[in-house]
């Protein structure tokens, strides 16, 4: 089965062309990956050309096609197939992808936003495979989530279901989705950079230095990923930057255990990097705070597509489109 999934991002997009086999197993065959133009007419035309192309170089035509997914940031409304506004689209406004792409293709169209899309990629491909509830998260630049409950995908009433990174963990602390102390302040790489440069501004003002940060000048510069190179260096501080965003971590898992007692976590990104850093942490949480047999019932795992989950996202909308796996 032939599937084409579109992965509509702020500074690039890609098409990519899929091919799902008798055992259910994605084999991604061919992308073409182009920047994003400025305003939605431009750049879709380019996704759409774009799209032909593949097609026609592989020798196949829109019927040979059973399937046609989007993946892009929210605001989306699924249902009705529409973009609306994300932040890092402007002028997306109102965009009617799902109509446009089937009036131009003939071919069955979903579109969800990239956190949903990548919960159904792990779902039907990865680390999810043979659960019926199960919960991803991005853990990358921000933190969001894609829920898959009692076999479905879960979006909420008007797309905002898995917005777990607006949860407030905590009165104060680093800020993210626009809230001091939320989920995504405590685990996400902003979140992560943030206590790194409270953590060394408190060493440097006592007269201390971090192995990733030495001088009040370098600041700046500090990402999750070098306070992570320096933890497995040895440097202590390092260290308790990423216990604090484990502790956390395993304060936000709990809550989500309880509530939706799911049968496997997929954390993605920063996660898979840094699980040894985190690890511990999390687990030392969730063991004090979450239901004992909830607690059990539950894995905790690395996603298992890493780097191909942004092209495994938008072909997993394109198999649920199909209606045929």
């Amino acid at each position: 089965m032939n599937v084409i999934g579109f992965d509509i991002g702020g500074t690039k997009c890609a098409t990519i062309l899929g091919k799902v086999d008798s055992h259910g197993n994605m084999e991604i065959v061919e992308k073409m990956v182009f920047p994003t133009k400025k305003g939605p007419e431009a750049t879709i035309e380019a996704i759409f050309s774009n799209s032909e192309s593949l097609m026609r170089k592989h020798g196949l035509s829109t019927s040979d096609i059973a399937g046609i997914g989007i993946s892009c940031g929210g605001p989306l409304d699924s249902k009705r197939g529409i973009i609306q506004s994300p932040p890092n689209l402007p002028g997306w406004d109102d965009v009617h992808i799902v109509e446009m792409t089937e009036n131009r293709f003939g071919i069955k169209t979903v579109v969800q936003n990239d956190a949903n899309a990548c919960a159904v990629a792990e779902w039907k491909f990865g680390a999810g495979k043979g659960y019926d509830n199960v919960i991803f998260f991005t853990f990358g630049t921000g933190m969001g989530a894609g829920l898959i409950l009692d076999g479905k995908l879960y979006s909420g009433t008007n797309d905002l279901g898995g917005e777990v990174g607006h949860m407030r963990l905590s009165d104060s602390g680093p800020v993210g989705f626009g809230k001091a102390g939320s989920f995504e302040g405590w685990c996400s790489g902003g979140g992560i950079a943030q206590i790194g440069q409270t953590m060394a501004r408190e060493k440097l003002q006592m007269g201390d230095k971090t192995g990733y940060c030495s001088t009040l000048d370098q600041l700046d510069t500090v990402t999750a990923k070098s306070i992570a190179e320096a933890a497995y260096a040895g440097d202590e501080t390092a260290k308790e930057v990423y216990r604090l965003s484990g502790e956390y971590l395993g304060r936000a898992l709990s809550i989500l255990i309880d509530v939706l007692n799911p049968e496997v976590l997929i954390l993605g990104s920063i996660y898979g990097r840094a699980k040894d850093l985190i690890e511990p942490a999390m687990r030392s949480v969730i063991e004090k705070e979450a239901i004992p047999l909830a607690a059990r019932s539950c894995k905790i795992v690395p996603a298992a597509l890493s780097e191909n989950i942004g092209d495994m996202a938008a072909l997993a909308l394109a198999v649920e489109a199909s209606n045929k796996l």
